[in-house]
């Protein structure tokens, strides 16, 4: 899968991306801006949040534009922003979707989170 990871200004960054979607979630990302009617050019923006049963939560969300701190990475053909305080604690992270008995959705696997909770949407780093 080419990756490309540009900050918000379109000046290219060495080394590899920061995130990675495996070819479900890119299926799935998709098939999301279709349903939600989101228009060309939008982006997924993932972040970071304080809260969650471990100390933080995961966001996901459709954005047009990118911040003039984001930094803005091209995988499996979904551009993904994400702004310079979430960079850190998403560094290395893989996206999954995942389907089993407890449900459906996306999986966030951290390298850097040192616990994380039984859903997977909250960890501590």
């Amino acid at each position: 899968m080419e990756e490309h990871t540009t900050d918000a200004r379109g000046t290219e960054q060495a080394g590899s991306g920061p995130v990675t979607l495996t070819a479900r979630a890119v299926e799935m990302v998709k098939a999301a801006m279709e349903r939600e009617a989101v228009g060309p050019g939008h982006a997924l923006r993932l972040g970071v949040v304080g809260g969650g049963c471990s100390g933080f939560s995961y966001s996901m969300a459709f954005d047009k534009e990118p911040n003039a701190d984001d930094t803005v990475v091209e995988t499996g053909g979904i551009r993904v922003l994400i702004d310079a305080a979430s960079r850190e604690y998403l560094e290395g992270i893989v996206v999954d979707y995942v389907t089993g008995l407890h449900g459906s959705g996306f999986k966030f696997l951290n390298p850097k989170a040192t616990r994380s909770c039984g859903c997977g949407s909250s960890f501590s780093a």
